[in-house]
């Protein structure tokens, strides 16, 4: 079977997505070595954290990160894990992996932050992570900020919650959602499937 690299930048949440993915096929490691993300055939980002801890956690292995993308390692970067794809945060300070141009925001204090809870999804460009996930899909969410690419034709799906943000983003073989796949029922298990799929290609 294909083996997926869980990335511990010191977050939680891992031991949740690891058992999701291995119900949809992968042999999933976790882990912060370059011997494992050399061998990997997929990269996971976890969720939930701070920005800036993370990002200092994953100097360590970020260009054998971006070397895999590079070379066509399918990457797949959950809440937190998709923020990082980004250089910097509203957060705090930091630098991540850089993969896009853009920022993270807080989202506006007109709502309760963080946002957390379930909430739906609006498909603005289909791409193969979301075969089978339909228009308005709930999906579980929580966070405090949001990524705002420069380049909107990355953008595959946008959610509302005191702003219209994105919340699953496609380029290549970078796949990234704001929402938790691995809680988020038959849908999110649609979408990780969708990605094991895309691994095993």
């Amino acid at each position: 079977m294909p083996e997926a690299v869980i990335i511990d930048y010191g977050v939680g949440n891992l031991l949740s997505l690891k058992c999701a993915l291995e119900k949809v096929g992968l042999t999933v490691k976790i882990g912060l070595s370059t011997q494992q993300l050399k061998k990997a055939d997929a990269i996971a980002l976890p969720g939930v954290g701070s920005f800036p801890a993370a990002a200092s956690k994953l100097e360590t292995v970020k260009t054998e990160v971006v070397d895999a993308v590079k070379s066509g390692v399918p990457l797949l970067g959950i809440c937190l894990g998709l923020q990082l794809f980004f250089p910097e945060s509203e957060e705090g300070a930091g630098t991540g992996l850089a993969l896009f141009e853009g920022k993270n925001v807080c989202l506006p204090n007109s709502v309760k932050v963080p946002h957390m809870g379930w909430n739906t999804l609006n498909i603005v460009k289909q791409n193969e992570l979301l075969d089978g996930v339909d228009d308005e899909a709930y999906m579980y969410f929580v966070h405090s900020l949001y990524p705002v690419p420069v380049n909107n034709s990355i953008v595959c799906t946008e959610t509302d919650y005191g702003a219209t943000f994105t919340s699953t983003i496609a380029a290549k073989n970078v796949y990234g959602t704001q929402f938790h796949p691995e809680k988020s029922g038959d849908n999110g298990l649609r979408i990780l499937k969708n990605f094991a799929r895309i691994v095993a290609r």
